[in-house]
C-alpha cells in the first residue's frame, strides 16, 4: 500500500518542475490550472495517476502534471492509453488531446476508445485551428476559414466532436469552456467520478492563430444568450432575462420566448440519461441555437478492461494459471539442423 495515499495532497503536489511553454494568454493555462486545483480532491496517489497525450499544443500537458505520463505520437494516445488501462486497470488515466490530434490523424483511435468504453478521462481541447504547426485549419474549423493552408477559405464541412462522441456511443459526454473555471471544475469532477470512459470537449482559445474563436460564448454581454447551461432535471432556459427556452416542435427542437402562453412547463427538461435527447443537443449549433454546455449524456455499461479481465479470470479458473513453456512446446515440434 502506498504511504502517499494516506497523505493529503494539495495543488502544489501536482505541479511539476517544468516551465510551462505555451504562448502567453493561451487557454491551455486555464485548463491546466483547474486540473491541478481539483485533482487532490480525487484522492488519487500520484503514482496511480497517468496523463497521456499525442502531438500538439495541448499534448504538452503531461510535462506539467507531477504524475506519471506519456507524450506519445500524433493521434495515437488513445491506443497507448487503452493498452495501459487494460494491463493496469488500477491506474487512473487521463488523456489530453486537441481537435487536430484527436479528430484528424487520431480520429479512428478516438472513436474506438469511446465505443469500447475504456475507462479513460479524455479531455479534447478545441480551438478550431492547428496551433503547434502555426495556424492551418483543423477538422473543427468553420466552413470558409481563412488560414495559412486555406488562403481562399476552407471548403471542408467542420466535424462536431459531441456528435462524433454520441455516434461512437460514449458513456459520458460533456462540454465546458476554458475560462469558465467553476463550470469546468464541476464538469471534470463529474467525469472523474464516472465509472467508464468520459469525453469532455473544452472550448479553448488560441490567442495567436485563432483568437476569439469562442468569444461569442465568453463575452459578458453575450454569453447568457449564446450558452445553454444544462442542468439535469431542469427546463432548458437561457437568455439574459431567462426569458428564452428550448421546446420540441414535433421531433424538432426550436427556440421560443417565454410568455404569451408559453411557460417553462412547455420547455424541454434536461435528462442526461436520455440518449435521444443528447443526440438532439449535440446537433444544436449557432446561429440557430445556443451552444449546450455541461453534461449532455451519462450512462453506465461495463468497461472493456473489466470484461477482458473477467475473461482472463474465467480462463484461469477453468484451465489453471498456465505455463508459458508448456504453451510454446505443445503440438508439433520440429528439430532444425
Amino acid at each position: 500500500m502506498s504511504t502517499e495515499a494516506a497523505v493529503k495532497l494539495t495543488r502544489k503536489d501536482f505541479v511539476s518542475d517544468q516551465d510551462v511553454r505555451w504562448c502567453p494568454g493561451c487557454g491551455d493555462y486555464a485548463i491546466l490550472a483547474q486540473v491541478q486545483k481539483i485533482f487532490p480532491e480525487f484522492g488519487i496517489p500520484k503514482e496511480k495517476a497517468v496523463f497521456i497525450s499525442g502531438i500538439g499544443c495541448s499534448s504538452r500537458f503531461p510535462y506539467y502534471m507531477n504524475t506519471y505520463g506519456f507524450h506519445t505520437i500524433h493521434g495515437r494516445a488513445p491506443a497507448i492509453a487503452t493498452g495501459l488501462k487494460i494491463s493496469r486497470p488500477d491506474l487512473h488515466i487521463w488523456l489530453v488531446t486537441g481537435d487536430g490530434d484527436g479528430l484528424s490523424i487520431g480520429g479512428n483511435h478516438l472513436i474506438h476508445a469511446l465505443r469500447r468504453n475504456v475507462e479513460l478521462k479524455i479531455m479534447l481541447f478545441n480551438n478550431r485551428i492547428y496551433g503547434l504547426t502555426k495556424g492551418q485549419y483543423s477538422p473543427t474549423s468553420e466552413l470558409g476559414k481563412v488560414a495559412k493552408s486555406t488562403p481562399m477559405g476552407s471548403a471542408d464541412h467542420p466535424l462536431n466532436p459531441i456528435a462524433l462522441a454520441m455516434g461512437a456511443e460514449a458513456t459520458f459526454i460533456a462540454r465546458s469552456i476554458d475560462t469558465e473555471a467553476k463550470h469546468q471544475q464541476e464538469t471534470l469532477r463529474r467525469a472523474a467520478a464516472h465509472q467508464g470512459g468520459a469525453f469532455i470537449e473544452i472550448l479553448q482559445n488560441c490567442n495567436v492563430y485563432n483568437d476569439g474563436a469562442w468569444e461569442y460564448l465568453k463575452a459578458k454581454d453575450s454569453k447568457a444568450d449564446t450558452q445553454l447551461l444544462l442542468e439535469h432535471g431542469k427546463p432548458m432556459v437561457f437568455g439574459k432575462n431567462k426569458d428564452r427556452g428550448i421546446r420540441l416542435n414535433g421531433l424538432t427542437p426550436e427556440v421560443v420566448t417565454i410568455g404569451n402562453g408559453i411557460g417553462t412547463a412547455d420547455l424541454l427538461v434536461h435528462d442526461e440519461h436520455d440518449q435521444t435527447l443528447a443526440y438532439l443537443l449535440g446537433r444544436m449549433t449557432p446561429p440557430d441555437f445556443p451552444t449546450p454546455v455541461g453534461v449532455l449524456f451519462s450512462t453506465q455499461r461495463p468497461t472493456i478492461e473489466s470484461l477482458m479481465n473477467k475473461q482472463i479470470q474465467d480462463a484461469i479458473e477453468k484451465s489453471g494459471p498456465g505455463n508459458i513453456d508448456t504453451l510454446l512446446r505443445r503440438g508439433d515440434v520440429w528439430s532444425v539442423e
